[in-house]
C-alpha cells in the first residue's frame, strides 16, 4: 500500500516502541515522517535507518519546541497531513507517595502535549483535511494501584480526543487507539512469568506487538477511515472485554 505518498506525518515519541513502529509504517506507505522526541541517540538511529524519516529534537511539553517543529515541517514539506500523539511519561505511585514533579511530568508529556500539538498544527492539518491519532491506553478505562498519574493523563487524553473531534470537524478527524499490553521497553525488565501472566489477561493469550498498534494508527489516519472521528479503537487482544 502507498496510502500516504506525498503526505507528511509527525509522530511524537517516535524514537522507540509504538512510536517507532508508527514511523516505520507511515514511511513504508510513502510518507515523509518527522520523529519528534527528546532521545537524541534513538531518534538519530531511526532517521538513519529510514530514508524518509527525519529526527527533530522536540520536548512535546513545551510550546516553543512545537512551534519550531511546525516551522521545520512546513518549510520542508509545505503541509502537515497527520499528527500521531504518542509521547508519554510514566511514574508510579499513589497520590500520597507521588512527588508533585512526577505528577506534573506525566500530565505534561502525556496530556498537555496533545493540546500543544493541536495548537501548533491545527491550521496546517485543517488546510489539507488532515487526521490526528492519539495513543491512549487501557489504563484510561481500568484502575490498578500505582497508576494514578498515568491513568488520569490517558483518561484525559480520551476526553480531549472527543473534544478535538468536535472543535475541528469536519476539517480534521481526531481519533485514538487504546493499546493493551504491548511488548515494548516497559516490559523489557519483567520476568518471563510476569509477561506470561500479562499475556494471559487478554483473550488473544499473548502480548501485542508495536507493529499491530501502528497498523491501527495508520488505518485511522488514512482515507479509508474518512467517516471515523471521535472514536477510540481498542488494540488490546480483548483485554478490556475480559476486564469489564
Amino acid at each position: 500500500m502507498n496510502r500516504f505518498a506525498g503526505r507528511s506525518v509527525v509522530v511524537t515519541g517516535g524514537a522507540m516502541g509504538i512510536g517507532a513502529a508508527c514511523v516505520r509504517r507511515f514511511a513504508a506507505e510513502g510518507a515523509a515522517v518527522y520523529v519528534a522526541d527528546v532521545d537524541e541517540a534513538a531518534g538519530a538511529s531511526i532517521a538513519t535507518e529510514i530514508a524518509s524519516a527525519r529526527f527533530v529534537h522536540c520536548d512535546v511539553s513545551k510550546a516553543a519546541d512545537w512551534d519550531a517543529l511546525a516551522g521545520i515541517v512546513l518549510r520542508e514539506q509545505g503541509r502537515v497531513d497527520v499528527l500521531v500523539s504518542n509521547a508519554y511519561a510514566l511514574r508510579f505511585g499513589a497520590p500520597h507517595e507521588l512527588p508533585e514533579d512526577d505528577w506534573d511530568l506525566v500530565q505534561a508529556v502525556t496530556l498537555k502535549a496533545a493540546y500543544l500539538g493541536m495548537r501548533a498544527l491545527a491550521p496546517s492539518l485543517a488546510a489539507v483535511g488532515g487526521a490526528v491519532v492519539a495513543v491512549s491506553s487501557v489504563h484510561a478505562h481500568a484502575s490498578y494501584p500505582g497508576f494514578a498519574a498515568y491513568a488520569a493523563a490517558k483518561g484525559g487524553l480520551g476526553a480531549l480526543v472527543r473534544q478535538l473531534a468536535v472543535e475541528y470537524a469536519p476539517a480534521v478527524r481526531v481519533n485514538a487507539v487504546v493499546p493493551g499490553p504491548i511488548m515494548t521497553r516497559q516490559f523489557a525488565g519483567m520476568s518471563p512469568e510476569s509477561i506470561a501472566d500479562e499475556a494471559g489477561r487478554t483473550l488473544a493469550n499473548r502480548m501485542g506487538r508495536p507493529e499491530e498498534v501502528a497498523a491501527a494508527v495508520a488505518f485511522l489516519a488514512s482515507d479509508e477511515a474518512a467517516y471515523v472521528t471521535g472514536a477510540e479503537l481498542p488494540v488490546d487482544g480483548g483485554w478490556r472485554v475480559r476486564h469489564r
